[in-house]
């Protein structure tokens, strides 16, 4: 943790002291914003925003948190990103998908997951949820079946092809897959995999297991 914490040190950059912007509805792909309000040490509540433009895709430079205190920019960093805070840390980290993690993890105690702002697709999400909690939980049932389903059966069908290559046949021998899914099929399955993962990013669930599998 202690390397990992010097790593994170390396990529922090003091901020420029710009103003946070609003949250757009055009912004819905292309940003998520997180809030989160702790006592300082003068005993006065602080407002922390963190800001992450997934757009930065799109260039040459690497996807950036930044974090704002009271609506001002006081620091940027890559990700993962690691910024002190009052109390503890602010933890980001991104997946193929969206924001994996943006949590507050204080010296004492549990990491909690800090709000996402209400315009924002993550907020949208947590609204739905609390508005609808039977189907928002069928339908995260639904997401983690999808990958399960998805993961599972091409890898089953990847097994055959990779066992009759001939170190591998030498060693463990061939491998008849059970499953041999039509391509339009197999093409169903994957986009639904991606849409299961952009579906859990937005609540802040990630699996290396399931989600990363499902690239």
């Amino acid at each position: 943790m202690a390397w990992k914490q010097w790593a994170a040190s390396k990529r922090l950059k003091p901020g420029d002291g710009r103003e946070l912007q609003r949250f757009r509805w055009w912004q819905l792909p292309l940003r998520s914003l997180f809030w989160l309000r702790l006592p300082g040490a003068d005993g006065d509540a602080g407002l922390y925003a963190v800001d992450v433009r997934h757009w930065a895709r799109w260039d040459t430079s690497r996807i950036r948190a930044h974090l704002f205190l009271d609506g001002r920019h006081v620091a940027e960093s890559k990700l993962p990103a690691v910024f002190p805070v009052d109390g503890g840390v602010i933890e980001v980290a991104m997946s193929d998908y969206g924001v994996k993690r943006c949590h507050y993890r204080p010296r004492d105690g549990q990491p909690r997951q800090l709000t996402p702002d209400p315009a924002s697709a993550e907020g949208r999400r947590a609204r739905f949820g609390v508005r609808h909690p039977g189907l928002s939980r069928a339908i995260g049932i639904g997401s983690v079946l999808l990958l399960v389903i998805g993961v599972g059966l091409n890898l089953v069908q990847l097994a055959e092809p990779l066992s009759r290559i001939p170190p591998v046949m030498q060693r463990v021998g061939t491998f008849e897959s059970p499953v041999h899914l039509p391509i339009w099929l197999n093409v169903a399955l994957g986009l639904g995999a991606v849409l299961a993962s952009m579906e859990r990013s937005l609540r802040l669930r990630y699996s290396p297991l399931l989600d990363a599998a499902g690239r």
